[in-house]
């Protein structure tokens, strides 16, 4: 008999190399064919056909959304800068087959007692070629007093939106010595639907979580700090902290003890029980501040530089009811950065394109209901919280191209910019107890990557004369975004009686976080020699020591996170005692926090008749056309 030489049948192991070499369709493993992309029967070419038609529907809508949703009859209003006697109010009410519309503010004190009768506002008028939006000024208001307001036609007849009326609170008179306590958020870098979820191009996540945060349930008093910083003559220790990326940072921060603040004035504060513990209610945020990167232009498909490409992406952004949730119970102030425009923008003062078609909707929009700059058409302003002072930066516009130009000569300011800012400083050095000073990009120098070019690293002569000059000034805090991540930054003077100044870098609001790679160093090359008197050998003998310090060094870093924003609380009713306290809230949790006790500064005191006045008064006097800024 002959033998068999047929080879017997081999059943190989069902690894994935396997099925996707082997000739044997029959026993190819569905689910690995469409994970690699390499079908070989009907049914895998059909699902693979059906899933990468999906995702190309999914990355179309991501991407062409403005285009598919252009949000041309989006209805809005909000306030935006805030006065102790007046208001700004932005309106956009478009007018269905009309070529223009005017609209009245109907105006009047909020009380839970008696309702007022409403009082005649300015009217907007309203037209397509502003995109059916303008911004007007609500005068003659009582400082620290709550209004609301709603909109009519010029015959009186309310219009349907808003529903309820929007109501605001005009900020405290500065004139008065007793100090502030109040709250402000502040966040940068937003874009809708991120991450990507189908079907809501019109949810902004980040916004959500801010509206949960400040609306929904009353807050308890920041808890303890992580760390303290306060004056010189406090108790060194270091504070080990956890990065939430699982790095450690150690701070050397100081910790002293801090005597219960009173208030300045009789008020009635609501109580909240904590542990069996009374603890004072956080107080009311105030504002909201805007960083820059509202838009993203550019991001993921730059649409060209028409200014309707521009107005769509605000639109669509007010369009959210993710925002409204938010600007129709909150002032909010703007700044710009480098995506309202295009990416790494540098105007070099000249408004290099595609600048004025980018601004045009960005004033109607945002920086028209900011507070007035110093000069005509201009982005950088200041503004006041009572005893607390804030100046915003333009960085866009006057920076020099880092890329092209030599350090020595560069600028981001501009000299006019530049000056303004120093004369702010040299007012509100003796007059305002904390300063705030809003950068769009990093103040530090630490960022790496590009950020050594786009942020102040890259224009080190102008970043060192400002920092000189920050550094004479008490209780100076530096506020920027761009990066998005979160960082505090400590800044060290030269001198030994040196001011010390801090950064808060927040973002993004809802955007992307970059995972794995960290760009921040912990702190500078740069030292200055700190003195201080220590023991260095056994004979107990107390000597000098010179300690080299960091010019720059990090108290925290946060990277991680879609969602991220700052709420500062200032308490300056104790002026012996000025109290900062920084909360950072991370995808909706609180993941840091942060108090600074401040130098005392004995401000000059003023009279201000206005907070002398009852509140019935107030009313019989508006009757009769006394007005607050007439006599106060």
């Amino acid at each position: 008999m002959e033998p068999n030489l047929q080879a017997p049948s081999v059943r190989f192991p069902q690894s994935p190399f396997i099925y996707l070499f082997s000739s044997q369709t029959d026993q190819v493993d569905t689910t690995w064919e469409l994970i690699f992309s390499l079908p070989s029967t009907r049914k895998t070419k059909l699902a693979t056909f059906a899933i990468n038609t999906t995702l190309l529907l999914f990355a179309a809508d991501f991407a062409f959304y403005p285009l598919l949703d252009t949000a041309s009859d989006v209805v809005f209003t909000r306030i935006g800068a805030v006065y102790p006697d007046a208001a700004k109010v932005v309106v956009r009410y478009p007018h269905v087959n009309g070529t223009e519309h005017n609209v009245q503010i109907l105006w009047r004190r909020a009380t839970s007692t008696v309702e007022e009768a409403w009082t005649d506002g300015p009217t907007l008028h309203l037209n397509p070629d502003h995109d059916w939006a303008n911004t007007t000024k609500l005068s003659g208001l009582w400082p620290n007093t709550e209004y609301e307001y709603i909109l009519a036609n010029v015959n009186k007849t309310v219009l349907d939106y808003p529903a309820t009326p929007i109501r605001f609170r005009t900020f405290p008179d500065p004139r008065l010595p007793t100090g502030s306590h109040f709250r402000f958020v502040v966040s940068s870098c937003l874009t809708p639907n991120f991450p990507y979820k189908p079907l809501q191009g019109r949810t902004i996540k980040g916004f959500d979580l801010l509206a949960d945060y400040l609306f929904d349930e009353p807050k308890a008093a920041t808890p303890i700090p992580e760390a303290v910083v306060a004056s010189d003559n406090a108790t060194e220790v270091p504070i080990p902290v956890e990065t939430n990326d699982g790095a450690d940072v150690e701070l050397n921060a100081t910790a002293p003890e801090v005597p219960e603040v009173a208030p300045a004035v009789p008020v009635a504060v609501p109580e909240i029980i904590v542990n069996e513990t009374v603890v004072e209610a956080a107080p009311k945020t105030e504002f909201l501040m805007l960083l820059g990167d509202f838009i993203y232009a550019d991001v993921p498909i730059y649409f060209g530089d028409d200014v309707e490409a521009y107005r769509r992406l605000y639109r669509r952004n007010y369009q959210s009811p993710s925002f409204r949730r938010v600007y129709e119970k909150l002032p909010i102030i703007h700044t710009y950065d480098d995506h309202e425009i295009i990416n790494n923008y540098a105007g070099q003062s000249n408004d290099t394109a595609p600048f004025a078609n980018a601004d045009e909707p960005f004033k109607i929009y945002n920086s028209d209901a900011n507070y007035d700059s110093p000069a005509k058409d201009q982005h950088y302003f200041d503004f006041r919280y009572g005893d607390v002072a804030f100046f915003v930066m333009d960085t866009r516009r006057y920076r020099s191209d880092a890329l092209t130009e030599e350090v020595a000569t560069r600028t981001m300011l501009g000299e006019a910019q530049l000056t303004a800012l120093y004369e702010w400083l040299g007012k509100v050095n003796q007059t305002a107890t904390f300063k705030f000073i809003v950068t769009s990009v990093p103040f530090t120098s630490l960022w790496t990557h590009e950020a050594v070019t786009d942020s102040w690293a890259g224009f080190t002569h102008e970043k060192a004369a400002i920092l000189s000059a920050l550094h004479t000034v008490p209780n100076v805090i530096m506020l920027s975004g761009d990066r998005h991540e979160f960082a505090a930054v400590q800044f060290t003077g030269a001198s030994e009686d040196a001011e010390p100044v801090y950064e808060f870098s927040t973002s993004p609001l809802s955007m992307f976080y970059v995972p794995l790679i960290r760009t921040l160093k912990p702190q500078s090359e740069e030292t200055v020699n700190r003195t201080r008197m220590g023991i260095v050998d056994e004979g107990g003998e107390l000597v000098e020591i010179v300690d080299e310090v960091p010019q720059e060094k990090v108290l925290k870093y946060l990277p991680i996170g879609n969602y991220k924003w700052s709420a500062i609380e200032v308490d300056t009713r104790n002026l012996d005692q000025p109290t900062l306290k920084l909360e950072v809230m991370i995808d909706g949790e609180a993941q840091y926090h942060l108090a600074i006790v401040g130098k005392p500064v004995k401000l000059k005191s003023n009279t201000s008749l206005g907070a002398l006045v009852p509140d019935g008064i107030k009313e019989l006097l508006d009757r009769v056309g006394l007005k607050p800024s007439r006599w106060f």
